[in-house]
């Protein structure tokens, strides 16, 4: 388990960018880590991995901080950056230069993720397109099966194809064991395949609920009857017509919009989040 407690980060003095932050990181589950530009989400990443170091409180993997650069703590994670190089090598040695750091990495897997891909094990990775590049990396961070797997922006370069390959990649990487956080923008790719959701906003963790229980407390709305957004806390016009968040008072359950769930916290915060209290 990721634990982290009243975890305050800057990069200048007095200039918070995240404060304050409390929750927990539970085995079985893919959470999604949602925020505008620039609110943090990498520098979170980055922290959770040891990367980067909080200036207030702790963050904790299985009781020991991600700071210290234990080679046992560290084998039990991987980030997967936003932005990265590749060397100018084949696959095949590319696996052999950075599998030896995860115990529990699996070459089967690995070939099987790149069998999702549609790819091939090229002689130079470095003469790839940035998608195919994302792919290789994508199938390498999920071979090495560890119980906590961060990934940014992982779908950026994709295209629609490979998209609908990465979730179903996800979903043969996922077990019961294992915590994958995926930090993104692209929510409509991501929608159907997180069980979780982080929400960050003006320094805050602002949202961290299952998706089941946001559907219990929360009524998605699309109509293209405006009268139909009685009772919204939220609403949006769209080209389809109007989509809505209001809360369920019926006891029927509807399909979580990520996007609207973004844009109504980050619209009217404290309305939604005493919809969890």
């Amino acid at each position: 388990m990721l634990k982290v407690e009243e975890m305050t980060f800057s990069y200048k003095r007095n200039e918070y960018l995240l404060n304050r932050l409390n929750f927990d990181i539970t085995p079985g589950g893919v959470y999604g880590l949602l925020g505008k530009n620039g609110s943090g989400k990498s520098t979170l990443l980055y922290l959770m991995t040891g990367l980067m170091f909080p200036k207030i409180g702790h963050i904790y993997i299985d009781g020991v901080e991600p700071r210290k650069r234990l080679p046992d703590t560290l084998s039990q994670l991987y980030l997967l950056p936003e932005e990265y190089d590749v060397p100018a090598t084949s696959v095949d040695e590319f696996v052999k230069r950075n599998a030896v750091f995860y115990p529990r990495f699996s070459r089967e897997d690995f070939d099987r993720y790149m069998n999702i891909f549609d790819l091939e094990p090229v002689k130079n990775m470095q003469r790839v397109s940035m998608g195919q590049k994302k792919k290789y990396l994508v199938s390498f961070a999920l071979a090495t099966n560890t119980p906590l797997l961060f990934m940014d922006e992982p779908t950026n370069g994709m295209d629609i194809p490979s998209k609908s390959q990465f979730r179903k990649a996800i979903a043969l990487g996922m077990n019961d064991e294992r915590s994958i956080v995926i930090s993104t923008h692209q929510v409509r790719d991501l929608e159907s395949m997180i069980d979780r959701v982080l929400i960050l906003h003006n320094h805050s963790m602002l949202l961290n609920e299952s998706t089941l229980r946001i559907a219990e407390r929360l009524e998605f709305v699309n109509t293209t009857d405006k009268e139909e957004l009685d009772g919204c806390i939220y609403s949006a016009f769209t080209p389809a017509g109007f989509v809505g968040v209001r809360p369920n008072t019926t006891g029927v359950e509807t399909p979580v919009d990520l996007e609207v769930l973004f844009n109504a916290i980050i619209t009217n915060p404290e309305t939604i989040t005493n919809q969890f209290v």
